[in-house]
């Protein structure tokens, strides 16, 4: 089956736009290396927990929108594989996140269940 990194992260309103350009960056060079599949999902509907939820878990401030993303590869061997050269391109060097990365969450998963 598949494998799917997954993330969450807390991004300024204001750079909407900018993020949507460093998103489509990102995805050419994943793909390039492998990726089938490369989701961006802007917050809609994320209700404040009693416990826990999106926005504590990244410490989102007003202002921000938490953002769901993740890519697909077709195995834990083609993603970390694709890591290694993604991370030396040149497309890599110098992109600024426009978002605060300390406070993204971000893990490896393998699909279980794809229904």
């Amino acid at each position: 089956m598949s494998y799917v990194d997954g993330c969450v992260i807390a991004v300024p309103d204001a750079n909407k736009q900018t993020y949507l350009e460093h998103t489509k960056t990102m995805a050419v060079v994943f793909k390039e290396f492998g990726a089938t599949r490369v989701v961006d999902c802007w917050g809609d509907d994320v209700p404040d927990g009693k416990l826990t939820d999106f926005r504590g878990a990244v410490k989102a401030e007003a202002g921000e929108t938490v953002v769901f993303s993740w890519i697909e590869w077709p195995s834990k061997e083609a993603r970390d594989a694709a890591w290694k050269t993604v991370m030396e391109d040149p497309r890599m060097r110098g992109i600024e996140m426009p978002f605060d990365g300390k406070r993204m969450i971000f893990g490896g998963f393998q699909t279980i269940s794809d229904l």
